[in-house]
């Protein structure tokens, strides 16, 4: 069996995050014909294939608060080789310079511009709008990057909720199962636009997978209706800033490095790059990467054991 078969049960080896994002598919991007999964140890053994690498952070770069062993280390010697490196990730919910101090606290060395978000790609998608906007993000990270839009943050107030034109899901990280009824009351009286500014369902963290943006923005589309529409991987938009930054279209000279089959492995294949998959961090570090992909169908070029 190769890396993109597997005999063994489905159920037996795909978690719940897996399940979930499966359960989604009809709102993600058609998955492209994909690679061959062809096995590496970590980005050291495909750099000479690729002059442009695009990292996911979490799960790639780090785990919650902790830089993942070696992969400062790494990415210094892409950087010192010549090699283009960009991180393209769906923190949407922290102002750029908190993920610059993060990341430079962590041991890495990226140019402000060189961090694409989805945070980025959902405010060029806003460019020019006068609406007024319900916010999900955490009030104590203040305003900043949101300054040219009229927004409240969504709390407890039902009059929050009825009297916004639409609705942002930007952070979750202090979003209750009592706010998104809210959201959701609203919604259902008067349907109005869902920009999801992080589509990811689940994160990983320290102590366990978070509940992102996405998973909320799924639930509430099942259960009203409104069809959110998403800013970050696995679409397209976020990779569009990541080639004006770079000032082209890459084309298979680049690679989009990632711990998701959903996100960041589909994302590649819609933005039209080469794909690595992470496996001994993030999503799929308890599973079984082989029967992950055949169950998915994402298959990537390169299966990678770490960064």
């Amino acid at each position: 069996m190769g890396l993109c078969q597997s005999t063994r049960s489905h159920h037996l080896t795909h978690g719940p995050i897996f399940d979930a994002y499966e359960a989604v598919r009809q709102r993600l991007p058609a998955a492209g014909p994909g690679g061959a999964c062809t096995h590496a140890r970590d980005l050291s053994d495909i750099a000479d294939l690729y002059d442009v690498f695009l990292l996911d952070a979490f799960g790639v770069l780090n785990i919650g608060e902790t830089a993942i062993t070696g992969a400062p280390e790494r990415i210094a010697d892409l950087q010192a080789a010549g090699k283009r490196v960009l991180v393209v990730s769906n923190a949407a919910g922290f102002p750029h310079h908190l993920l610059m101090e993060k990341y430079a606290r962590l041991g890495f060395d990226f140019a402000p511009d060189d961090v694409i978000t989805s945070r980025k790609a959902l405010l060029a998608a806003l460019t020019g709008t006068t609406d007024h906007w319900g916010v999900m993000a955490n009030p104590a990270l203040g305003r900043e990057d949101l300054e040219t839009l009229a927004l409240d943050f969504l709390e407890d107030d039902p009059a929050t909720y009825d009297k916004a034109a639409g609705f942002l899901l930007i952070g979750s990280g202090i979003w209750t199962e009592h706010r998104q009824g809210l959201l959701e009351a609203s919604l259902r009286n008067n349907p109005r636009p869902v920009h999801v500014g992080n589509p990811d369902i689940a994160a990983p963290r320290e102590a366990g997978p978070s509940q992102e943006p996405g998973h909320w923005a799924h639930q509430l589309a099942d259960n009203t209706g409104v069809e959110p529409v998403f800013h970050g991987k696995p679409y397209r938009s976020i990779y569009d800033l990541a080639f004006a930054q770079l000032g082209n279209t890459p084309g298979t000279r680049a690679v989009m490095v990632g711990d998701s089959l959903h996100t960041d492995i589909l994302g590649g294949q819609t933005g039209g790059t080469a794909t690595a998959l992470i496996v001994s961090h993030g999503l799929l570090r308890d599973a079984e990467p082989a029967s992950a992909i055949a169950a998915s169908g994402i298959k990537p070029d390169h299966v990678l054991v770490t960064t």
